[in-house]
């Protein structure tokens, strides 16, 4: 585990880290942990804070949500911004005058302000959707002043504490550096770069951007080997500075009755859930079930994103809303649900007859490691993360080839041998990716950003 000695150049008395009795603070940002859905993101967030305070360090969250000068205040306009998101405070304000107010606001130093634990907010809404933190610090509109900064400047925007943690891990590429502390920042993947059709990232701006990150970061952390070959591949920096940890899962106990809550059986139907974006390769998917003609329907889980309404033109409907034949028979074949919350969620995918997750490109792939530790049958891809992920405990396809992603889905509904073998190996594949040997992995992260 965590070495107890440890040393760091002197400095001023502002600007040395501050270890806690048995660990270490350590700082992680709230970006994507404060959008009302969540992403992936948000899960790995979850995921390291819960991991790091396992192993004895004190979490501290780092947002863009709105304070108050009243700490009493600040505590309730955090939480209401926490779920209905951040406002603009210039909205009121004509456009050449909004824009204006925004580039003078980038300039502005807004401290960070710790939103106190009164006890008179009801906190345990948000249980699922925010760690336990030892304290949360806000500065109104940080990120969106930290991207501005950066577009105009060039530079990571500083920010500043009192007394900094010793290690501030940025779960996310943001423009924005904590002075005085140990900076890393986790790379998940280069989707905007290795399918650069596949996202609305400005692609020259993202590659400024990551090239900043690199140049100042203490460390870059990733979550898989194949995320690690392209890093090095497109990033100007000695291998030993890009560290692979994987990631874990969150705790989450399925909801009972997952199949029950929507009137299905416990394996009578497939599933996928994620994004329904291009990356994800729902249209293929769509049209290799149609194929498939498998004997129970698919159910769909997913917010529409980015070029939703192309991954899932087989179900559009045709000139003066007449429904194509492709729409008719998804109508009867496909169940779809925009969000569910995390518990149900995971109860649905212990039900399922197997999860189809067959995505152009993963720097990791959570639902594929979900679905294994659940025992539940995988088909996925051999593209980026995925093999490595699922090893020989799930069945690999190519996922452009829409013929092979129908074969796999007839496998799958028809080998009850095959679907009882993936259930087996499947816990035993997701183990690699446990809590200890994640702690194991942050562990000697942090010793060797910290020695």
């Amino acid at each position: 585990m965590f070495r107890s000695r440890w040393r760091l150049p002197p400095g001023p008395a502002r600007s040395r880290p501050v270890p806690v009795k048995g660990g270490l603070r350590v700082g992680i940002d709230g970006f994507n942990m404060a959008m009302p859905d969540g992403t992936g993101v948000a899960t790995y967030g979850v995921a390291l804070a819960e991991a790091l305070r396992a192993m004895g360090h004190r979490v501290e969250g780092v947002f863009g949500l709105p304070g108050a000068a009243d700490p009493a205040m600040r505590e309730v306009m955090f939480f209401e911004a926490l779920e209905r998101g951040l406002p603009d405070r210039h909205a009121w304000m004509p456009g050449p005058l909004r824009a204006a107010a925004h580039r003078i606001d980038t300039y502005v130093r807004r401290p960070l302000q710790p939103v106190p634990e009164t006890g008179r907010v009801e906190r345990r809404p948000f249980v699922n959707r925010l760690p336990a933190l030892g304290a949360i610090w806000t500065a109104h509109g940080l990120f969106a002043r930290a991207d501005r900064y950066f577009r105009r400047t060039r530079r990571l925007m500083p920010v500043r504490l009192a007394r900094p943690p010793a290690v501030m891990h940025w779960t996310y590429p943001l423009p924005i550096r904590m002075v005085g502390a140990k900076n890393l920042y986790t790379v998940h993947d280069l989707v905007p770069l290795r399918l650069p059709y596949a996202t609305l990232d400005r692609k020259r701006a993202y590659r400024r951007l990551l090239n900043a990150v690199a140049a100042h970061a203490d460390a870059i952390v990733t979550v898989s080997e194949a995320s690690r070959r392209d890093l090095l591949d497109w990033l100007d920096l000695p291998a030993e500075r890009i560290h692979n940890t994987y990631q874990a899962l969150p705790d989450t106990i399925p909801a009972s009755g997952g199949a029950e809550v929507f009137g299905l059986h416990r394996g009578g139907y497939f599933l996928y859930f994620g994004a329904v974006e291009p990356k994800k390769n729902v249209g293929r998917l769509l049209e290799a079930f149609l194929a498939a003609d498998a004997s129970v329907p698919l159910v769909l889980v997913g917010a529409r994103a980015w070029a939703a309404e192309r991954e899932l033109r087989l179900a559009g409907g045709g000139e003066g809303g007449v429904l194509s034949p492709y729409a008719r028979r998804l109508a009867r074949r496909v169940i779809r649900l925009d969000y569910l919350p995390r518990r149900l969620l995971m109860g649905l995918v212990r039900d399922a007859r197997a999860v189809l997750f067959p995505s152009l490109y993963e720097g990791f792939g959570l639902p594929v490691l979900e679905a294994m530790r659940l025992g539940t049958p995988v088909l996925t891809s051999t593209a980026g993360s995925l093999p490595e992920v699922a090893g020989d405990a799930a069945l690999l396809v190519d996922p452009y080839d829409v013929s092979a992603l129908a074969a796999g889905i007839v496998r799958l509904d028809r080998d009850d041998a095959l679907r009882a073998d993936l259930s087996h190996r499947g816990p035993a594949q997701a183990e690699l990716f446990s809590a200890e040997r994640y702690w194991a992995r942050l562990s000697d992260l942090y010793d060797k950003v910290l020695a």
